[in-house]
Order: structure tokens, then C-alpha cells, then sequence
């Protein structure tokens, strides 16, 4: 589809997404793992203003109203919910350098309704668009939203292409252009909604925290996510079942912050289990490492060292 530049000049996103390489010690028993089949669910937002953030996560990020009622909207595609906002006005922005959301990545099922998606986004806010970036195992365009919660907008290249050393992905950060990516794969009906129907989800949530150390411990050792990949004492990539990261950790805007004080941004990160025992597991895997876990018999509430609230449920419940 040929069509003028819409973004000038992509800035560069190399601060967000670096080289990936191998951490030290990250071979682990079968045991203590999290279900390969584990997934990501909703990303909860606490925002000051639903109505405008609303109509960007809607009419920008070309998600659809799934639910609304009273203080809160869940937006999503194809009937899943993906996020789900929360009307929080007393509440301020957190403090510069605080723990908390880095961004939410939504992985789109082709090309084409991510170039839609990216379409949408340079002509109803191009201000907000933040970079891209290929990362060898995908495609990425970042953006922030009108309260600064970082997004991701993605697409996965097929999993025979990734490459792997010693349980370690290879992922990188090469230079993608959001113009071309467009020319090449927005079709003309995409361009007019065509791919709105498709399914999408959250394929990963990236944190700001205060040190990798403690990140590894809770994520890695408690949780039972895999290591996947590392960026020194910077970063941290972890994932279910070989996938190149369900979550990651950073602290690359947030090195040495404490646990968060309540502030608008990031709600809750919710988990999908396969199976009631699944998340009997991890339940038991957080007492045993001494985290506090709440259960009413659905779903397992959780907090990581920052006070990041994380649930988990069970897909067959």
C-alpha cells in the first residue's frame, strides 16, 4: 500500500530493547517450574481520566469495549480481554524513578492488523508513538499512553526461527521502520478495519524494578518462570514453555526503588494457569520462598518485592 511517510524521523529505541545475553547459572530442575502452558492475561491501568484513556486504548490501539460499567472499561479483541482500566482519580503519578509498569506489549496475530494498529496510531496520535525496534524473534513498535504507561504494539516471527544457545534466545535491537513496515504490509481493507475482528493478546509485561537480583529470586526462583535471556545486572527475560519472555524486568529508568506507594498506572498483572494444580503449585512455591499468598479459592493474589500485584487463576475454573 503506497502511501506518504506518517512517521518522521523513528526515533531511536535502543535505550527500551538491548542485545540479549545468556545469565549465569539459569539451568534449573523440572520441578520447580511454572506450567509450560501458563499465559498472560488482562493488564489492569489505574487512571485518572477513563474517558480519554478510554478512546486512545480504543480508537489509537484499535482495541474494542468488551465491558463498561461504572469505573471501569475492558477493552480487548475477538471477546478477550486485554486491558482493563480503572477510574482512580484521586490518585497522582507515581514519583520519576518509581517501580512499576515499563510497558504493556500486545502481540498481534498478523502483520497486517499490527500495521493496522500502527496505521491508527500515526494518525490519531502520532505524538505518542516512542520507537521500533526488530528484535529478531519479533516486530515492535512502542508508544505511551496519554498517562504514560508505556505500550508495546507486536508481532511474533514464527518460533522455528528463533534461535537458541543453552535455553538462551538470541533477541536484539536492529533498526525497523514504522513507514516501511506500513508500505509493505497495511492493506487497503486493513486500512478500513478489516483486520479489527482478529484476536489478539497480551504477550508480555515489562516491569520497572529496583534491582535484577531480587527481580531473579521472586520471578525466577518463586514463581517459577524460566530465564530466558539477560542484560547483565539491567535486565531480565523470563517465560513459560520456550517462549522468548512472558514477562521481563528493568531497572533502567528505576534502579534502587522501593516498594510503590499507591499511584496511578499499574493495577494488576493477571496469569493464566492451565489447571487447578498448576496454581496450587505456584501457590505453594511463593509460601515455601516466603511470599505471602492469598487465596479465595479462585484466584491466587500476590505481590512482588516492589508491590506489584499479580493474580493468577486457573483457565479451566
Amino acid at each position: 500500500m503506497h502511501m506518504d511517510d506518517l512517521f518522521r524521523p523513528a526515533p531511536d529505541h535502543s535505550t527500551t530493547e538491548r542485545s540479549a545475553t545468556a545469565p549465569s547459572g539459569s539451568d534449573r530442575g523440572g520441578t520447580d517450574r511454572i506450567a509450560a502452558a501458563t499465559s498472560m492475561g488482562a493488564v489492569t491501568l489505574l487512571v485518572g481520566d477513563l474517558d480519554g484513556m478510554t478512546r486512545y486504548y480504543r480508537d489509537v490501539v484499535t482495541l474494542s469495549v468488551l465491558d463498561a460499567g461504572g469505573d471501569t472499561v475492558t477493552l480487548g479483541r475477538a471477546g478477550r480481554p486485554l486491558v482493563i482500566l480503572r477510574a482512580e482519580p484521586a490518585l497522582r503519578h507515581a514519583h520519576p524513578g518509581s517501580a512499576g509498569l515499563f510497558h504493556t506489549a500486545i502481540l498481534f496475530e498478523s502483520q497486517a492488523a499490527l500495521a493496522a494498529a500502527l496505521y491508527s496510531l500515526a494518525k490519531r496520535a502520532p505524538g505518542t508513538f516512542t520507537g521500533s525496534a526488530d528484535h529478531l524473534v519479533s516486530q515492535a513498535f512502542y508508544a505511551t499512553d496519554p498517562e504514560g504507561n508505556g505500550i508495546e504494539l507486536y508481532w511474533d516471527r514464527a518460533r522455528t526461527e528463533w534461535s537458541w544457545t543453552h535455553g538462551q534466545v538470541e533477541m536484539a535491537t536492529l533498526a525497523l521502520d514504522p513507514n516501511t513496515f506500513i508500505g509493505e504490509h497495511l492493506t487497503e481493507a486493513a486500512a478500513l478495519g478489516s483486520t479489527a475482528h482478529e484476536a489478539a493478546s497480551i504477550g508480555h509485561v515489562h516491569l520497572s524494578v529496583g534491582d535484577v537480583a531480587t527481580a531473579r529470586t521472586f520471578y525466577v526462583d518463586a514463581l517459577g518462570f524460566d530465564a530466558t535471556a539477560a542484560l547483565g545486572n539491567q535486565a531480565l527475560f523470563v517465560s513459560a514453555g520456550g517462549y522468548h519472555h512472558h514477562m521481563a524486568m528493568n531497572v533502567w529508568n528505576s534502579r534502587g526503588a522501593g516498594p510503590r506507594m499507591p499511584a496511578l498506572g499499574l493495577g494488576r498483572i493477571d496469569l493464566v494457569l492451565p489447571d487447578r494444580d498448576a496454581l496450587g503449585e505456584i501457590g505453594e512455591r511463593l509460601a515455601h520462598h516466603g511470599f505471602a499468598v492469598r487465596d479465595d479459592g479462585r484466584t491466587l493474589s500476590f505481590d512482588d518485592p516492589w508491590s506489584n500485584a499479580l493474580h493468577a487463576v486457573a483457565s479451566g475454573r
